[in-house]
């Protein structure tokens, strides 16, 4: 009956330090954004943003390319 997501706990500091190293370990070993915020339990905005904190290089979207 109560399907409201829970909030998760602010992170800062070390806890937050750690887990942006842990995303950018797993998200250079090829998981995807998404996947990291389904295992998480963290929206996909606030991984993209740890993982950009991380300095990760950023994957495009992939997909059908246009050629010139």
């Amino acid at each position: 009956m109560n399907n409201v997501p829970r909030k998760r706990p602010r992170l800062a500091g070390e806890d937050r330090t750690e887990l942006a190293a842990q995303l950018k370990r797993r998200y250079d070993a090829g998981e995807s954004i998404r996947m990291l915020s389904a295992a998480t339990g963290r929206s996909y905005g606030f991984v993209h943003r740890l993982l950009s904190e991380a300095g990760a290089e950023l994957r495009g979207r992939g997909g059908p390319t246009r050629k010139a």
